[in-house]
């Protein structure tokens, strides 16, 4: 979107600027991008710059000129030549391996060496790169809505590696989301865990609400707030009665889900410092293995997979 020139019509008498021109713009702009968009002067209301919250009215000439769409969102938040390891790209989303290490997103006191910084980098190497502005609801309370996270449609904690879903537009980034919402989107992680699992597979179902004594913890809660989680799990391979490797299917998308589900199972996932031990493991040994779902764009059911890390299946030879 470099510039566009509207008209306001009748259906949109008396709406706030913002409201029109996120029902108006023709690449479907999420409100925070477009209150950015105005606050920055890039929006004209018959030649003239006004609020976000002035009232449009029918004829009404709205000139947007866009510019940098990632320079204007992004704010503080600067581009860094981070290497990403790029596992599929099209001219909608791209899907990334993960580093185990690798924050996805700036929070407050961190705002640098993030997945978004280097995202940020690599789209604007090239022309007509972009990323999706929209912005990821908070989950369970526990994320700030202010947080800046350009294309991230789902999250994986700092410590996970593995493949996540980046969206390059509005479109992409709603309708993905919408997937993870209904509980469409088909994910595999693969985890080492302490002991020995007593069943072969199995399914987890369990609420997740607060820890009532760490407020950066879950724990399985039958309290009113709690959320109802579910997790199957197949054990892949025994490697003693102290480790075993298991693959994970979340059907629901709480924070820390796996972690905390797998630690109330009796069977912490390795290197877990939250909810394990951190000793146990020289990393959180939670992988992101695989990931399903229907293309956003040409209705095509896509899954991607990639291989156990070296290091969990190292333990066996041990």
């Amino acid at each position: 979107m470099d510039e566009q020139v509207l008209k306001v019509d009748e259906q949109h008498h008396k709406l706030r600027l913002d409201v029109y021109l996120t029902q108006a713009l023709s690449d479907n702009p999420s409100r925070t991008f477009v209150k950015n968009l105005i606050e920055s002067g890039g929006v004209l209301v018959n030649q003239k710059t006004v609020k976000a919250h002035h009232k449009v009215a029918i004829g009404d000439e709205v000139r947007v000129r866009a510019g940098d769409v990632q320079a204007l969102a992004a704010g503080h938040v600067l581009p860094e030549n981070i290497p990403l390891n790029i596992f599929y790209e099209d001219k909608y989303l791209i899907v990334i391996n993960k580093p185990a290490g690798l924050l996805v997103h700036p929070v407050k006191g961190c705002q640098t060496g993030t997945l978004v910084n280097a995202l940020l980098y690599y789209c604007s190497a090239q022309p007509g790169r972009g990323l999706s502005d929209a912005h990821l609801p908070p989950e369970d309370g526990t994320t700030s809505p202010e947080e800046f996270r350009p294309g991230i449609v789902h999250r994986l904690d700092r410590e996970t590696s593995g493949l996540i879903v980046v969206a390059k537009d509005n479109t992409t980034h709603v309708r993905l989301a919408r997937q993870f919402e209904k509980h469409r989107v088909k994910k595999r992680y693969a985890a080492l865990v302490r002991g020995n699992v007593e069943y072969d597979e199995g399914e987890i179902d369990a609420p997740i609400g607060r820890h009532p004594g760490h407020f950066d913890k879950k724990a399985v809660s039958y309290s009113d707030a709690a959320k109802k989680a579910v997790t199957r799990y197949r054990v892949i391979d025994r490697f003693d009665r102290t480790r075993n490797l298991v693959a994970l299917f979340p059907q629901s998308g709480r924070t820390h889900q796996l972690r905390v589900h797998m630690a109330h199972l009796g069977h912490p996932i390795l290197g877990d410092e939250k909810y394990g031990s951190k000793s146990s493991f020289p990393r959180l040994a939670l992988h992101a293995q695989g990931i399903g779902f229907t293309h956003p764009q040409t209705k095509q059911w896509i899954e991607f997979s990639i291989p156990v890390p070296q290091e969990f299946l190292a333990v066996k030879a041990k």
